[in-house]
């Protein structure tokens, strides 16, 4: 029997009882050894690595979302444990536009969004969406008034099997599938442009 790895063995325990996924200095926090080389000789990079093509085509498979590891049921499977799932709650229309416009213009304010979506959003949309763990302030903008700013989670790469936000759908794929709507060309229109602070003209706030 070919003998494994100490450290994939290791990386491989720790991984498998943790309920979050893991960065690799979190890994290597447990492990105790660098994560280029180090004690041991161990590389928890290349031990990831490894995990993940002995696990790929398994019932679990080891998988990266943004700089962080987990183990998860293949997709191909995951209808087995529907069963007792609990129904997963409905985002508003107001929650998803908002949601959609910060995953591709992130990092961006409360005023960014609204002169996108031309509406004014309320309170409760921002809170729904950070609830979920999907979106998290992420400081201030260093202009007058230093409005927060939001972004994105690795609990949003997880929850739709994201990579990377490089794996967002782009515009032509979105053209195509017919799922552009007023607010999705005026993302289009922005393209990389700079968005303005100010509030839109219309100050009238959504119905959530």
């Amino acid at each position: 029997m070919t003998e494994i790895d100490p450290i994939v063995r290791a990386v491989e325990a720790v991984l498998f009882a943790s309920p979050e996924p893991m960065s690799v200095d979190s890994i290597r926090a447990h492990v105790g050894v660098g994560s280029r080389g180090g004690k041991g000789g161990g590389d928890i990079r290349a031990a990831l690595e490894q995990l993940e093509a002995q696990y790929r085509g398994r019932g679990i498979m080891l998988v990266r979302r943004g700089d962080r590891w987990h183990f998860q049921t293949a997709p191909d499977l995951a209808h087995l444990l529907r069963r007792d799932r609990e129904e997963a709650r409905r985002l508003s229309r107001a929650a998803i536009e908002t949601l959609a416009i910060i995953a591709y213009q992130e990092p961006v304010s409360r005023a960014e969004i609204e002169a996108i979506r031309g509406v004014a959003i309320s309170k409760g949309t921002l809170d729904v969406l950070m609830e979920a763990g999907w979106v998290r302030p992420a400081g201030r903008r260093e202009v007058p008034g230093r409005p927060l700013i939001y972004a994105t989670t690795p609990a949003f790469l997880q929850h739709f099997g994201l990579t990377s936000r490089r794996d967002l759908p782009g515009l032509e794929d979105l053209r195509a599938a017919g799922l552009l709507d007023p607010v999705d060309l005026a993302l289009e229109r922005m393209g990389d442009e700079d968005m303005p602070d100010a509030s839109p003209d219309s100050s009238e706030e959504e119905r959530d």
